[in-house]
C-alpha cells in the first residue's frame, strides 16, 4: 500500500485538487452575478493551464483544457459579445450630448412618476442589446419625452415592455428584458424591477425602472439595484454611468490622487 501512493501519489493528489476546486467553483458561481460567470470561469480555466503546466500535473491540464473547450461553446453569445465590446469604448459621442439625453431622461422619468405610469430603460453600452431588441418593436426615433410617455401609458399595447437607447436614440419599445432569479429581502421588488436587474446581470448595459405603485425612480447596474433616488442623485449617477469606460476611470484616478494629496497635506499640516 506504501509503494502504492509512493509511486501513484502525483494523480491521487490532483484528483482531490480538482474535486476541491469543483466544488468552491460550484459554491461560487450560485451566488455570483451571471453578467461576470464567463469572465471568472475564464480566468479560472487558464490559470488551472498555467499551473497544471508549471507542475505537470498532466490530468488536470487535460480537465482544464476540456473546460476551456466547453466554455466557449456553451458561452458563446457572451463570448462573442465580450469581444465586440473591446473595440467599443464610447456610448454617447459628445458630453453636450451625454448631458442632453440625462435631462430629457429626467424629465420623462418626472413625467412618469408624477403620472404613476410604469416605465422601464435599458441602455445600451459596450454589449449590443440586439437580442432584446428584437423581442420588441424597432422604433430607432430620436428620444423624446413626449413619445416616451405616450408609449408608457397604460392604454397602448407597449407599455409593458422596456425601451432601449442605443447612441442617445430609442432603438425599439415594447421589449422582453431576462428576469432577475437572485433572492433579494426587499420583497416589494416586482417584476419590472426585477426585469431592470436581470438586463443589467446578463449584459453591461443600465437600466432605469419607475414604479407604476408609488412613482419612485431606481437606477440598476451591474446587477444592483439603487432605489428612490432623489432628482439629483439620479441625475448624477446617471450621467456617470452614461460616460465611455476611459473617462470614468480617468475620473476615479484624478479623485483618488486628489484625496491622497488631502491627506499628505493634513498629515503635514
Amino acid at each position: 500500500m506504501g509503494d502504492f501512493f509512493t509511486q501513484h501519489w502525483r494523480p491521487i493528489l490532483e484528483v482531490f485538487l480538482m474535486g476541491g476546486l469543483l466544488l468552491l467553483l460550484w459554491r461560487y458561481l450560485r451566488s455570483s452575478n451571471s453578467s461576470q460567470v464567463p469572465a471568472q470561469i475564464t480566468v479560472l480555466v487558464l490559470s488551472l493551464l498555467i499551473a497544471a503546466h508549471l507542475l505537470g500535473m498532466e490530468l488536470i491540464r487535460s480537465v482544464a483544457f476540456f473546460a476551456g473547450v466547453v466554455l466557449v461553446v456553451v458561452f458563446q453569445p457572451e463570448v462573442r459579445r465580450a469581444f465586440v465590446s473591446l473595440g467599443s469604448t464610447r456610448f454617447f459621442s459628445t458630453s453636450r450630448e451625454n448631458l442632453q439625453l440625462v435631462e430629457a431622461i429626467e424629465e420623462s422619468t418626472s413625467q412618469l412618476s408624477a403620472k404613476r405610469f410604469g416605465a422601464l430603460f435599458a441602455f445600451e453600452r459596450g454589449m449590443d442589446l440586439d437580442q432584446f431588441v428584437e423581442t420588441g418593436v424597432e422604433i430607432d426615433s430620436k428620444f423624446a419625452p413626449e413619445l416616451v410617455f405616450t408609449i408608457f401609458n397604460p392604454k397602448t399595447s407597449l407599455h409593458d415592455g422596456g425601451i432601449i437607447l442605443r447612441q442617445g436614440r430609442i432603438a425599439a419599445a415594447g421589449c422582453v428584458f431576462p428576469v432577475s432569479q437572485r433572492e433579494l429581502s426587499d420583497r416589494s421588488i416586482g417584476l419590472r424591477h426585477r426585469a431592470a436587474m436581470g438586463i443589467t446581470e446578463q449584459t453591461d448595459a443600465i437600466s432605469v425602472v419607475v414604479s407604476e405603485e408609488t412613482g419612485q425612480i431606481s437606477l440598476c447596474a451591474d446587477g444592483e439595484i439603487h432605489q428612490a433616488l432623489s432628482p439629483a442623485l439620479f441625475r448624477e449617477r446617471l450621467a456617470h454611468l452614461l460616460k465611455d469606460r476611459r473617462t470614468r476611470d480617468s475620473e476615479s484616478r484624478e479623485r483618488e490622487a486628489l484625496a491622497e494629496r488631502s491627506a499628505s497635506e493634513r498629515i503635514e499640516a
